[in-house]
């Protein structure tokens, strides 16, 4: 017998997302130092391991863990503040206010709560495309134990044509690159590895040339990628256009900083000629189904992304922000597939199988990860969901996939595993008090809505007593 430290046993429905798309009924999972270390039917492995864990996992439908390719964690506060509201103004007369408004304090208990949420869901790794705090991000992060890749906000133009940013959010080129440079350089691997990081400008309409092109050749320097909002709205594109006389992956093409270590989140609008720049470089696009759902951005209307992925292009998936209501992946799956479905009126485009490559394997590339996570595999780490499967959802259960992407939420999930550590048992997690963390949202909130004009940025359409 070989020794182990953790067996999953008795798998109903194992789902790897390996280089076959093998899915295993009556399966077993072996982990040893962190990794898996054999994957096949329960009968076989229990004949030659055994650990001094095992978990039993009849009812289940394991997944490997979700890479979500976008979240704001410092977002997570902000659930309620931003509805109803175009680009122009979900930038500038919501968020933007808020994110200037929050202190240390306030962006740690965001993403705090952020993580009990992604683990609740089954997110084992996300990209967090910066803020003002990063540091108090990764304590809060680092302390759950799931993975981030974290980044720095980088704004150096103060103005553009949607609006003017808040003064506390203004900054300088070379701050920009200095603090970027200095992250990378403490958070290139941290944590066990659990910690990682990018360069990040969070939109070219408020980032100038030097900025961009800096913050390229700081991510070569530390072996990692460059990532930014783009094309996400009509307005956004039509400013790049007016501003700089080009659109946005044109811009960034014009400045030789587009490959496949460049992540771009949304990528909707887009000119013909920019399709073919994406077809050749090809970058991760990060699709937001639930954001550009929620603020009417167009993105699945006008998106090419199942074309592009068919095209070889690599494309993820991201829940974005808390204000456009959902932090689950699993209804990101669904929202994607169905959404995409719908504006074609092609019941074949985005099957449930595209969506969950998306969140799994697709996203570990996006991470820059892939030879790691995202997949159930001998040799990668143990990042691992266990959804219960005998809850009516996911019955009857024919197809796991189907359920999964169709049928299932996130709120289903029932054990997690990161690198073979358990980070949620039943539903809670394992390394956080999410009571205790639950009561300091409720007195965070009042303090953060103490800063901020809440009659202007919250439209209630029915009267309060």
């Amino acid at each position: 017998m070989n020794d182990a430290d953790l067996i999953v046993r008795s798998i109903d429905w194992l789902i790897t997302v390996d280089p076959t798309r093998r899915i295993i009924r009556d399966a077993a999972i072996v982990v040893k130092a962190g990794k898996f270390v054999a994957i096949g039917k329960t009968a076989a492995i229990e004949q030659a391991w055994r650990a001094s864990k095992v978990v039993d996992g009849t009812g289940t439908v394991v997944t490997p863990g979700f890479v979500d390719n976008h979240l704001h964690a410092s977002f997570q506060m902000s659930r309620g503040l931003a509805d109803e509201a175009n680009a122009a103004s979900f930038l500038y007369d919501h968020m933007y206010p808020y994110e200037g408004a929050m202190t240390e304090e306030d962006v740690h208990l965001s993403a705090s709560l952020a993580s009990v949420e992604l683990l609740r869901h089954g997110v084992t790794c996300f990209i967090d495309p910066g803020n003002y705090h990063p540091d108090a991000t990764v304590r809060a992060v680092a302390t759950s134990g799931t993975r981030m890749v974290v980044s720095c906000s980088c704004f150096d133009k103060t103005k553009s044509v949607l609006g003017l940013l808040p003064e506390s959010m203004i900054e300088t080129t070379a701050h920009g690159l200095a603090k970027t440079e200095e992250m990378l350089s403490k958070y290139s691997s941290a944590h066990d590895g659990r910690i990682t990081a990018s360069a990040s400008f969070r939109g070219l309409n408020n980032s100038s040339d030097e900025l961009i092109t800096g913050l390229k050749s700081l991510s070569q320097k530390y072996g990692t990628f460059l990532q930014t909002h783009a094309c996400f709205a009509c307005s956004t594109h039509d400013a790049s256009v007016a501003q700089s006389g080009m659109a946005e992956v044109e811009r960034l093409e014009s400045l030789g900083v587009l490959d496949d270590k460049t992540l771009l989140v949304h990528s909707g609008w887009l000119e013909p000629q920019e399709i073919a720049t994406l077809v050749k470089r090809k970058p991760t696009l990060v699709a937001a189904p639930s954001s550009s759902l929620h603020n009417g951005y167009g993105n699945i209307m006008v998106g090419k992304l199942p074309e592009l992925m068919a095209l070889g292009v690599n494309v993820s998936l991201g829940s974005d922000h808390a204000s456009s209501g959902i932090v689950d992946m699993v209804q990101e799956m669904r929202n994607v597939a169905f959404g995409y479905k719908e504006v074609r009126m092609n019941p074949r485009v985005m099957p449930p199988e595209h969506a969950l490559e998306m969140a799994t394997i697709n996203g570990a590339r996006g991470a820059g990860l892939a030879d790691r996570i995202g997949s159930i595999e001998v040799g990668k780490d143990a990042d691992m969901v266990l959804f219960d499967a005998t809850v009516p959802e996911w019955q009857p259960l024919y197809n796991p996939v189907s359920n999964l992407v169709y049928s299932a939420t996130g709120n289903t999930v029932k054990h997690v595993f990161v690198a073979g550590d358990q980070v949620l048992k039943d539903g809670r997690p394992t390394k956080i008090d999410q009571d205790a963390i639950m009561r300091e949202v409720t007195k965070g909130a009042v303090r953060i809505a103490s800063r901020l004009d809440m009659k202007k940025i919250v439209k209630l359409l029915w009267p309060v007593e």
